[in-house]
């Protein structure tokens, strides 16, 4: 496992992370909006989408509800270094009320927003060399003093990013099967997908079938099997490049199900 130095807890608005191996990989829900500025290092970030990749000096904005696979890359010799401010839905609520702001309009479906440089952005994210070192209780007040800074901020020099920070809305019911054909790679339970379609559980289930004509846990199975085969047959991809890409835990668990569906082992296609 990589060792990953978080200077302020996962729960602080602003949060720290340090990677020192060769890299870095995963995947997350992003449960709220996170405004983040890279320092040292390379980021590729996968929204289902397309494949995002952030060097020393970028600001970029990620949109809560997102399904989103990183690569965290540290440059020769050296360290990989983000910094990120989480924008909780309780604090835009008071900011948008102390202020007067509200969405007017649809927000932008972009799941990843690369943000330009600019000095508003830079003289801000070094006021935060300080806050580094703030691991210790206490430090609340401060901490969210300087997310609501980034939220006036990032109103200030792109004002239409309004119609997202103060969108209060769960998702809607949205296209089921273009959705799960974008996003089936994704390692996350039933019920997020389920939420992220905006639907319940049981209605997920029950659309799924309709639509897929199988559980929904057979076909996001059988479905990355699939890609994983195309992958590897006709990209040359190896089954070590793959498995951890299409949402499965352990190469163990992809090699006997791969070799169940097509009777070989990835390595022998």
């Amino acid at each position: 496992m990589p060792e990953a130095v978080n200077k302020v807890s996962k729960s602080a608005p602003i949060v720290y992370s340090c990677y020192y191996t060769r890299n870095h990989e995963g995947e997350q829900f992003v449960k709220e909006h996170v405004f983040s500025y890279q320092l040292t290092g390379t980021l590729f970030l996968n929204d289902g989408d397309k494949v995002h990749t952030f060097n020393p000096g970028d600001f970029r904005f990620c949109k809560r509800n997102s399904l989103v696979k990183f690569t965290k890359l540290p440059p020769a010799q050296g360290e990989f270094k983000s910094v990120s401010i989480y924008l909780d839905q309780e604090a835009l609520r008071e900011i948008g009320m102390e202020y007067g702001y509200k969405a007017d309009g649809p927000a932008a479906d972009d799941v990843i927003v690369p943000l330009k440089s600019d000095i508003l952005y830079e003289s801000y994210m070094n006021s935060l060399r300080p806050y580094e070192q703030l691991q210790q209780p206490g430090n609340d007040k401060l901490l969210s003093l300087k997310m609501r800074e980034a939220v006036l901020l990032l109103l200030q020099v792109n004002p239409e990013m309004k119609n997202v920070l103060f969108d209060f809305t769960d998702p809607g019911k949205i296209d089921l099967e273009a959705f799960m054909n974008r996003n089936f790679h994704f390692n996350v339970e039933l019920k997020r997908f389920a939420y992220l379609t905006g639907r319940s559980l049981a209605t997920f289930k029950r659309d799924f079938e309709k639509i897929f004509h199988s559980s929904p846990s057979r076909w996001l199975q059988q479905r990355r099997l699939q890609e994983a085969h195309y992958l590897i047959k006709e990209k040359g991809a190896a089954p070590s490049e793959v498995y951890l890409e299409l949402g499965f835990q352990d190469l163990s668990h992809f090699s006997f199900a791969f070799k169940k569906m097509y009777g070989k082992a990835p390595s022998r296609i």
